[in-house]
């Protein structure tokens, strides 16, 4: 079948996600698994949400509203923005997708740092498009680095801030400078997935950029609301790189429950708090056991944490799961002796650091 591949196809390695907690059960024959692998939310979604995709489960007849009205509307009134300053997709990588399609001609390029979200450049490649990395500096990235990387043919900067897989952030100076700094027809796409766990205080408000700046924000209901399953997120930027964004987006590509879940997710501020206040809390223990067991890892921005074992992280991925604990061995983004870890809730969080306390003694 690769003969009939579009050229360079087969030269991508798809995306893995987490291991499924049911694969791993019925593998290593475990009752109970904790997935500490995806960043997910761990308390779940808001119970708003979930009555308000039960109650619109009848409907399931009817397509979706392809233009997210209610819940642009809202988010526009939360966010102090238009309605026409936003785009909904199904979930930050179709948005990736869009975005590549809308700006991006044959002969252009992006830049990405690396490592970063490794979807930035897979996408990019299955359009055809060159993609130019820039190695991080300390795990964290070289904006200079990166402005230096731009040439004539540069349409479209990836930026994650906070960064996945590192946990690092870029301050609000930094940013500023680099935007100061960017060509009139590059595009800085801004993903913040990560932006609800943020408790640094020089952390960008790029918000304020987005009517004199190409400048794209990506955001999602998927981490801090809870909402990986039903796929939704959300671009900010300018009334004119939206419109762009809606000319190739797919007509329905928000399912009717997503949009129900995220619109009901946003008037539940308390479980948001929570979440926040469970990931900052079980950040804290989890560092605290890794400082104990004088193992390091990257200060993190997130809802996750990136811990170097000092050892082949697949290996070690691979005994943890034994315990019952899944995490993200980092091998796909070459960081060879480091594993990834969600925060979870405080039951998971003392049962990642059991077991990593036995897989270290084995060694």
């Amino acid at each position: 079948m690769s003969r009939l591949a579009k050229k360079g196809v087969m030269n991508i390695e798809p995306y893995q996600p987490g291991k499924p907690i049911d694969e791993v059960k019925r593998e290593l024959l475990l009752e109970e698994v904790y997935k500490l692998a995806s960043n997910e939310n761990s308390l779940g979604p808001s119970p708003k949400a979930l009555a308000a995709v039960s109650k619109a489960l009848k409907d399931l007849n009817r397509y979706p509203d392809g233009n997210c009205f209610y819940l642009k509307t809202k988010l526009a009134q939360k966010l102090k923005v238009k309605p026409d300053n936003l785009a909904i997709g199904n979930g930050s990588d179709e948005l990736i997708a869009v975005i590549v399609q809308a700006f991006m001609n044959e002969d252009e390029n992006a830049v990405v740092a690396d490592p970063t979200f490794l979807e930035y450049r897979l996408i990019t490649e299955a359009y055809g498009r060159e993609v130019r990395v820039v190695p991080c500096v300390n795990l964290k990235y070289d904006l200079d680095g990166m402005r230096k990387a731009i040439n004539e043919k540069t349409k479209l900067v990836f930026i994650a801030n906070p960064d996945n897989p590192t946990g690092t952030y870029i301050s609000d100076k930094q940013i500023t400078k680099f935007l100061e700094n960017i060509p009139d027809n590059v595009i800085v796409v801004m993903d913040e997935a990560y932006f609800d766990f943020v408790d640094a205080k020089d952390y960008p408000n790029t918000m304020r950029h987005i009517k004199d700046k190409n400048l794209i924000i990506l955001r999602t209901f998927s981490k801090a609301y809870g909402l990986a399953g039903l796929r939704v997120g959300y671009a900010l930027a300018n009334t004119e790189l939206i419109e762009c964004m809606n000319r190739v987006r797919q007509p329905f590509n928000v399912n009717s429950l997503a949009q129900v879940g995220a619109s009901a997710s946003l008037d539940d501020v308390t479980h948001l708090n929570k979440t926040r206040d469970t990931v900052l809390k079980g950040k804290r223990s989890i560092c605290a056991a890794l400082d104990k067991l004088g193992v390091a890892y990257v200060p993190s921005q997130t809802n996750f944490v990136l811990v170097d074992v000092k050892r082949d992280s697949f290996e070690l991925f691979q005994k943890l799961l034994r315990y019952g604990v899944i995490v993200r061995d980092m091998k796909p983004y070459k960081l060879e002796s480091y594993i990834r870890v969600t925060v979870g809730t405080d039951k998971e969080n003392k049962k990642f650091i059991e077991a990593l306390k036995k897989v270290l003694k084995e060694n």
